[in-house]
């Protein structure tokens, strides 16, 4: 006489927390369930967890992509930002029929095809001070994804007053680096960097540029510390900053200690709320509103018009030599950092139009120039990436 077996179904216990694995879990994480680090115990650890990824981008990727497959049951995402085609070289979640789509929405459908058991709660909206604790409260681990200062100096201090851990991680070009902060006698933050760096200093990967296998890398690392701490096993990167560098295909390690005078996680802290982090940073530009420097503009448009007509301009392109390559308005190109040596080469008596791809470094090099005695100069209002969206198509933009 038979048996039958009886499937296995997930009962939450009062607690709301289930207790049992459905024979479909089972098999799915099978590969993880064999591992006696992991086993039944783990991965409903996993299945009750509960973890925030701030942003979807380059980090949050392989972040979103491995937490689904590992079966971490509660995946909140924060981003207001929309798919572009720049974003396909690195943002893995993303397909080209993406384009357009909130980046938000388009990462929950992802995941949620790679794993239907679990539930992604998606925050289309940006992460600010008066927003930040009620997003994280729910949330057992807050991940930062993020590409600016403001706003990781906000996520370690909502982290550190919620007291949740922060799994950091960072990349520019070919370097990356991932640690754990706000675990208990851990440095947050702040303890590495006590103040921002000054503006312009530090250049965005939209500036800068960043191989697109290494978000890869540093996501996937975040991703198995973030699974580390959800199981409580293995040596988390708490005090520990690990460097990695793409290039030469090595590791480093720095220790980190906590910092007892830290203004946040110190033994006597001074900011007990959050505060205006652009403020702070002193950022403007491309991360909060306002130009980085008022100075006289022209717009592609009215300089299109100008060369038609043949006024005697001289079009200076700031930007780098290879960026140059991508495309040029057949300017005379002195890249904004050699700008101070070379400006023996212009003539203050011609008309200048300086540009380079956005209109940000271009409008510092006049801001220079004015400075320096130049009465006849513009900045090209946006750049080459406007005069490509308003004058010519044909101009590549990246």
């Amino acid at each position: 006489m038979s048996t039958k077996v009886q499937p296995i179904t997930s009962q939450p216990n009062p607690t709301g927390k289930a207790t049992t694995l459905t024979n479909e879990e089972i098999l799915r994480y099978s590969r993880h369930l064999i591992m006696p680090e992991v086993g039944m115990e783990g991965q409903l650890k996993l299945k009750n967890a509960k973890a925030l990824l701030i942003g979807t981008g380059g980090l949050g990727a392989p972040l979103g992509l491995y937490l689904a497959a590992a079966g971490v049951g509660h995946l909140g995402l924060v981003d207001f930002d929309v798919v572009d085609f720049t974003n396909l070289q690195r943002q893995v979640t993303f397909g080209s029929d993406d384009v357009g789509k909130p980046k938000a929405l388009a990462a929950q459908a992802r995941l949620s095809n790679l794993n239907p058991d679990i539930e992604i709660e998606t925050f289309e909206t940006k992460l600010t001070s008066e927003n930040a604790l009620e997003l994280f409260k729910d949330f057992d681990i807050i991940v930062d994804g993020t590409d600016n200062f403001p706003t990781r100096y906000l996520v370690n201090d909502a982290c550190i007053l919620l007291g949740k851990p922060n799994v950091y991680g960072s990349i520019f070009r070919f370097e990356g680096q991932v640690t754990v902060f706000g675990m208990p006698d851990g440095p947050c933050y702040r303890c590495l960097y006590p103040e921002p760096p000054p503006p312009g200093l530090v250049p965005s990967c939209a500036e800068g540029g960043v191989l697109g296998v290494l978000p890869g890398i540093v996501g996937s690392i975040q991703a198995m510390e973030t699974i580390k701490l959800i199981l409580g096993t293995g040596e988390s990167l708490k005090g520990r900053l690990l460097l990695f560098d793409a290039l030469a295909m090595k590791f480093r390690e720095l220790k980190l200690r906590k910092n007892h005078s830290c203004p946040m996680c110190g033994d006597h802290p001074t900011i007990t709320k959050l505060i205006d982090y652009y403020e702070f940073c002193g950022v403007r530009g491309e991360e909060a509103p306002g130009p980085d420097v008022q100075v006289p503009e022209i717009t592609p448009r009215d300089l299109k018009s100008r060369l038609d007509r043949g006024d005697d301009l001289f079009i200076l392109d700031v930007r780098e030599p290879h960026e140059f390559q991508i495309c040029n308005l057949n300017g005379h190109l002195i890249p904004l950092g050699e700008l101070p040596r070379r400006v023996h080469e212009l003539d203050s008596s011609r008309e200048i139009v300086a540009h380079c791809r956005s209109g940000k470094r271009s409008a510092e090099a006049v801001d220079f120039l004015r400075k320096a005695g130049f009465r006849k100069i513009l900045n090209l209002k946006g750049g080459i990436l406007a005069w490509s969206d308003e004058v010519d198509p044909s101009v590549p933009k990246y």
